[in-house]
């Protein structure tokens, strides 16, 4: 055998065991992208912190509006592994702790067959999250859309009065995921109108 042929053959063999090693990546990262939803679920349930399937408790919280203070809420909306548009209808907000308000988002399914995702919060900065309570939100269920449908789902949320001083601005940030092997019926999450005023414990 010449040299040539036996550089194409070492070449052949080394592109195919590449070809290998990056379809196993791939595979690793795209379970890693479906698992990302239940283990945030288990490190929440062991770590003890707020449940994504949950209301936050909004009790305990100061029911004072204080109307001297606006904090400016911005929306910021991700996609993960999903053929849909998700955005959010206001842009952006303000209210004043104590206040609850409601924004609403929509999300539609581009594709050609039924998907179901879940959308998980983040806040900036991170130390928001203690002083941000969701009263409703379409993040608390799997949300599932028909080929081609439109949703418009809502977050109802207060910010405690308790919010340091030196916090203007907070962003709530929603990355959906796909969700494989849950399919909810159709319109399953019914959006809710809730009035801007005071919480009441």
């Amino acid at each position: 055998m010449s040299t040539v042929a036996s550089v194409r053959l070492a070449r052949a063999a080394g592109n195919r065991q590449l070809l290998v090693r990056l379809l196993v990546v791939t595979a690793v990262m795209f379970g890693f992208g479906f698992a990302l939803v239940p283990f945030y679920e288990k490190i929440c349930q062991v770590t003890g912190l707020r449940s994504l399937l949950q209301p936050d408790h909004v009790g305990s919280i100061n029911s004072q509006i204080d109307y001297a203070r606006s904090i400016a809420i911005e929306f910021d909306t991700n996609m993960r592994g999903l053929p849909w548009t998700f955005r959010s209808l206001e842009g952006h907000v303000s209210v004043h702790p104590g206040e609850m308000q409601q924004a609403v988002f929509e999300i539609h399914n581009g594709s050609n067959r039924p998907l179901t995702g879940q959308a998980i919060p983040s806040y900036g900065p991170a130390l928001a999250a203690e002083y941000f309570r969701k009263v409703e939100c379409f993040c608390f269920t799997q949300q599932t859309l028909q080929p081609g449908e439109t949703r418009q789902v809502p977050v109802v949320f207060v910010v405690d009065s308790a919010l340091p001083s030196s916090i203007a601005t907070i962003t709530l940030s929603f990355t959906f995921f796909e969700v494989n092997g849950a399919q909810a019926p159709a319109g399953v999450s019914t959006p809710v109108s809730v009035k801007a005023g005071a919480v009441r414990s």
